[in-house]
């Protein structure tokens, strides 16, 4: 039986590494918020103009251009808002320089919805979070569970927040509603294989009440890994196959789900399973 509880300070080391650099790129590099939470136009055209033209014929609109990204004559335009008489305008320019251009996609998002949506997104990140905390409490009668579980759900998320705005300042790969899902959705599985490992330890618990408590974690967590790891290599292959061949309008949302299940894989076991041990033992 592997000494997963006995090795946990080099857990503490590794999370504690990957959580400050995953600090430091937000504090550094922040996030490459798309225009759902700001507000403005994202307009998707395919085209043989090159940058500086589109760049051109867009400011001498007067409409200010935040970020241009392209890939195989593919253009990605963020833009402040405008209105559909402005689009066509700038359309018709657009083409009489290229008759070929074509218009994949045209969104605008006032900045009143950016904000109210990142406002219902903060709202709805900590309501599950609460609800969680209680109900995991509730279901393992001690509030050190549901503490336990939410402190691995954190440091998901905080890892997996700080790998986009890495992302985002190297890649140029934007946060937006689509990553607000993958979060709420990486929230669920993280603590859906914590309980397992709790649920586990429960059981050896009532039935070897005389085991040492390290040995009933141990017990607990070996226990569970195999499936752990069988789940989650299972879902992380389907997402990668996702992620290399699917569409490009969720590829970085696929991402986010797999370095989410990767994390959370990984905190379950060795991240809140060693906290409730280091609280029931100093409580005893």
């Amino acid at each position: 039986m592997i000494k997963y509880i006995q090795n946990r300070k080099y857990n503490y080391i590794f999370s504690g590494l990957l959580i400050t650099l995953s600090i430091y790129f937000l504090l550094v590099y922040r996030l490459n918020v798309a225009i759902d939470f700001t507000g403005g136009t994202n307009w998707n055209i395919q085209t043989d103009l090159k940058t500086e033209e589109i760049k051109e014929i867009i400011s001498n609109n007067k409409i200010e251009v935040y970020k241009i990204d392209v890939k195989d004559g593919i253009y990605n335009l963020s833009l402040n808002t405008i209105t559909s008489e402005q689009k066509n305008k700038i359309l018709d320019e657009l083409k009489g320089k290229d008759k070929n251009l074509v218009e994949n996609k045209f969104e605008t998002i006032g900045p009143s919805l950016g904000r109210e949506l990142l406002i219902k997104t903060l709202i709805a990140i900590a309501l599950s979070s609460i609800a969680i905390m209680l109900y995991v409490s509730y279901q393992f009668n001690e509030a050190v569970f549901g503490v336990s579980a939410i402190i691995a759900m954190i440091h998901d998320v905080i890892i997996l927040i700080g790998s986009f705005s890495f992302l985002g300042h190297f890649y140029g790969v934007q946060v937006d509603s689509l990553f607000v899902t993958a979060v709420l959705t990486i929230l669920s599985f993280s603590v859906h294989d914590t309980i397992v490992v709790f649920d586990r330890y429960r059981e050896v618990r009532k039935n070897q009440p005389k085991m040492a408590l390290e040995e009933q974690m141990n017990l607990a967590i070996n226990s569970t890994m195999v499936r752990s790891l069988n789940n989650s290599v299972a879902t992380a292959i389907m997402l990668l196959a996702v992620f290399l061949l699917g569409g490009e309008t969720i590829k970085w949302f696929v991402l986010a789900l797999f370095i989410g299940i990767i994390v959370g894989t990984y905190s379950s076991p060795f991240v809140s399973t060693p906290l409730v041990y280091e609280w029931l033992k100093r409580r005893k």
